[in-house]
């Protein structure tokens, strides 16, 4: 038995959720139809998507306590090529701010509460009791990982375990990328763009919202093709706003998207309009 099947076994029988992770510190390949959550899996432990391919996938939404599938067959070659053993913090209402560096540490130690501490290759894991969304790059050198995200294990680490500050929490706090208005479209004629008829772009705007929201799979792509498409009709005449678009960011974090997830497909679609 491998050391880092020991060790996924021991956290298992303490409530732990655990996958192992290849080189690079990524999950092991997901399935063709569920490769970067493509098929929209929910991060129900048991039920990580509503796919048809061979469980666990999803990468993190694969940690599992269930010993029968960490130690079966399902995950066996896995172990045998595994260079370390995952968590997913927010699985058991955890919340990992991940310090890369020595200058986040530094900024770490002046800005939040004490709390336990995992050191790391190059800095420190800071662990908290609660769980919250995740997200990437909040500053320099430091990510967020709990909810719909995995962290490496590295031992238990030293300190006591606080509860999750609000300092961490708005960390994720976000404004939507602002819209830019390129050429005003006005109708043959003159006349006012039909874009500022209240109705009309309300209507859109819910139209939008309720098509990310009934997302059943899929969701980074229902997110993209929405914005793509509200972008298209209503975003070269300068009426959307910024609460526009914070509504739509509203309904695509409901999903599980996340604030850089977000404003990352917000970009790519003007981005794909020239916008």
């Amino acid at each position: 038995m491998s050391a880092h099947l020991t060790t996924a076994g021991n956290l298992a029988t303490r409530g732990v959720p655990v996958l192992p992770l290849r080189a690079g510190k990524v999950p092991f390949g997901n399935c063709r139809d569920c490769r970067d959550n493509a098929c929209g899996g929910r991060p129900n432990m048991k039920t990580p998507g509503p796919c048809d391919c061979p469980r666990p996938c999803h990468a993190w939404a694969a940690a599992t306590i269930d010993l029968d599938v960490i130690a079966g067959p399902t995950w066996s070659t896995a172990w045998k090529q595994a260079t370390a053993v995952a968590y997913h913090p927010g699985g058991i209402g955890l919340t990992v701010v991940d310090l890369d560096h020595a200058d986040a540490v530094t900024w770490a130690r002046r800005r939040l509460p004490a709390t336990r501490i995992v050191p790391t290759t190059r800095g420190e894991h800071w662990i908290y009791q609660g769980a919250m969304q995740s997200a990437n790059h909040v500053r320099d050198g430091v990510d967020i990982k709990s909810a719909m995200s995995y962290a490496r294990w590295l031992g238990p680490g030293t300190g006591t375990m606080t509860a999750l500050p609000d300092a961490v929490r708005a960390l994720i706090v976000t404004k939507p990328s602002p819209v830019r208005p390129v050429t005003a479209q006005v109708p043959t004629g003159g006349g006012e763009c039909r874009h500022r008829t209240p109705v009309y772009l309300e209507r859109g705007i819910t139209m939008a919202e309720q098509r990310i929201t009934e997302a059943s799979s899929a969701v980074h792509a229902t997110v993209y093709r929405t914005f793509l498409a509200v972008l298209s009709v209503h975003g070269r005449c300068g009426c959307l706003t910024d609460a526009h678009a914070a509504r739509l960011f509203t309904a695509a974090q409901t999903k599980g998207e996340s604030p850089r997830h977000c404003a990352d497909a917000w970009s790519n679609a003007r981005t794909a309009l020239g916008m």
